[in-house]
């Protein structure tokens, strides 16, 4: 090599340093719009850190900002936290904000799922989900699995690291708990992932992977992935393994569902224990308006097994690591747990019942500010179909894309008060000692306005009962020096896992 063709590769590296160290830097407070590149250079190289960015950005800009994207890539979009804008797009203006192409795109994996579905498709599956999920049979389905999988799962892998004094990754053991009880509620199966063992999951790894690409989805220009996943390369290679793996599990679950029904024809009005909800789309589905074959099942499936699985066990996940935090707190949740035990099973290990979780008010607050804090789907964006004027005076027309970070809003001082950082089950409780209600659109971790989480009762039986057992008969304490960081992926799980020691409180 010429000392002249050295000298331009110095010249060139000593630009694309500068050029990346002023991609580091904020031009007070917000993200550099580089000529032709906009602002994704320094978002793609804080990615990892992609929440705290997005929320040191809504603080600095009052609670809305325009990100502008690469000149080429169409990806210019509104970022908000502002309460009164996500009011507006979720319930006064909902008909003019749904969830648009470019989401169905980016989640094309979902199908036409009650998730990515919009207007007609998704006034159908709603109606047909509420059906099913008030039903009496479901919900006496959903207390007996809840209960069963902590009993017959959970504690005896709880008990097994107690006596063995060995580590355990807290976030993985939730994980496999939320999978098995959504398995057999969603399918009827339980695939008996919660074990002593800790066997591979395939289908739990492929959602991982799946939610992971598809964050990436969200930031890299759209004619790069397509172009990936036309190849096959790259993140979008990783996703076309995912979808085969959880297409193939799927399909059991539906064949093998199938066969049985035609073979027993069991009649849900007369089960006492319960139904899943395969078994009810398969019996009640057509007289429900929905053609249940094999692609709306697996779109449905789908749709319900990430829905269930990754936001409770993610929920979980985070309540337990901010008790073990604030011993006040913990204290407090005991003291409550205690006055619903009878005097003569006091000081002993337990279970309970859903009856007695429903009187536990500072564990649903409790609940409800680790939701605030860290809420399990951390960000959501829709896009209009006509323009529009949003409540901050920011213009809006079809093909922008406006995101609203629920992981920011609850890091605004504005929302929450001075306080808003810390973890006060209090602030959900009123003065006559009930349950606070805050609006939708302040606390969105049920999402707000008609598409509001139906699966809301369900998360906090599973998770008052899962809590509750926890709390009341372990001692959990974190790892000393082990790092706690959300990952970077669309739903909000600890990057590094949740590594604890365990002990049991009271004598087996």
């Amino acid at each position: 090599m010429t000392i002249i063709g050295l000298g331009y590769i110095e010249i060139f590296l000593a630009i694309l340093c500068f050029f990346l160290f002023h991609a580091l830097k904020d031009a007070k407070g917000f993200p550099i719009n580089w000529p032709i590149f906009g602002m994704l250079p320094g978002t793609l190289y804080h990615i990892k850190h992609i929440h705290e960015r997005v929320t040191k950005t809504m603080r600095i800009s009052g609670g809305t900002f325009l990100f502008k994207g690469p000149l080429f890539a169409n990806m210019d979009m509104i970022a908000t936290a502002d309460p009164a804008n996500v009011h507006y797009i979720m319930s006064e203006n909902f008909m003019n904000f749904p969830k648009g192409p470019k989401f169905r795109e980016i989640f094309d994996v979902l199908g036409d799922g009650i998730f990515n579905a919009d207007l007609d498709l998704w006034k159908v599956q709603r109606k047909t989900a509420r059906t099913l999920i008030t039903h009496q049979q479901f919900y006496k389905f959903l207390v007996k699995t809840s209960r069963e999988k902590v009993e017959k799962g959970l504690i005896p892998v709880l008990d097994h690291v107690c006596h063995k004094s060995i580590i355990v990754d807290l976030q993985d053991l939730f994980q496999r708990f939320t999978f098995d009880t959504t398995c057999i509620l969603v399918t009827g199966y339980d695939p008996g992932c919660v074990s002593i063992d800790f066997p591979d999951v395939p289908f739990s790894k492929a959602m991982d992977d799946a939610e992971e690409v598809i964050l990436a989805r969200h930031v890299i220009p759209g004619v790069i992935w397509r172009l990936q996943k036309w190849l096959g390369i790259g993140e979008e290679k990783k996703l076309i393994k995912a979808v085969e793996t959880m297409d193939n599990v799927i399909g059991s679950y539906i064949s093998k569902k199938r066969d049985k029904l035609k073979k027993m024809e069991p009649d849900l009005k007369e089960d006492d224990e319960g139904f899943d909800l395969l078994t009810f789309y398969l019996k009640e589905g057509q007289n429900l308006g929905v053609n249940c074959d094999d692609r709306f099942l697996r779109d449905t499936i789908l749709n319900l097994m990430i829905a269930g699985r990754d936001t409770t066990s993610s929920a979980l996940t985070w309540f337990i690591w901010l008790v073990t935090k604030n011993p006040e707190v913990e204290k407090k949740l005991r003291e409550e747990i205690n006055s619903i035990i009878p005097q003569e099973e006091a000081g002993k290990w337990r279970l309970f019942n859903v009856n007695e979780l429903n009187k536990l008010v500072y564990l649903h607050g409790a609940l409800c500010d680790s939701l605030r804090l860290y809420p399990p789907v951390p960000f959501q964006h829709k896009e209009p179909l006509q323009e529009d004027i949003l409540p901050s005076g920011h213009k809006v027309h079809p093909k922008m894309k406006i995101l609203f970070s629920m992981y920011a809003m609850a890091r605004m001082e504005s929302i929450w008060g001075e306080h808003c950082l810390e973890f006060k089950p209090e602030r959900w409780i009123s003065e006559r000692g009930t349950i606070k209600h805050e609006p939708s659109y302040k606390f969105l971790a049920f999402n707000a306005g008609p598409r509001t989480c139906l699966g809301k009762e369900v998360a906090f039986t599973q998770m008052k009962a899962v809590a509750a057992t926890i709390i009341h008969n372990y001692q959990v304490e974190l790892v000393e020096g082990h790092p706690i960081e959300p990952n970077a992926s669309i739903i909000l799980y600890m990057r590094h896992g949740f590594k604890v020691g365990i002990s049991r409180r009271w004598p087996q």
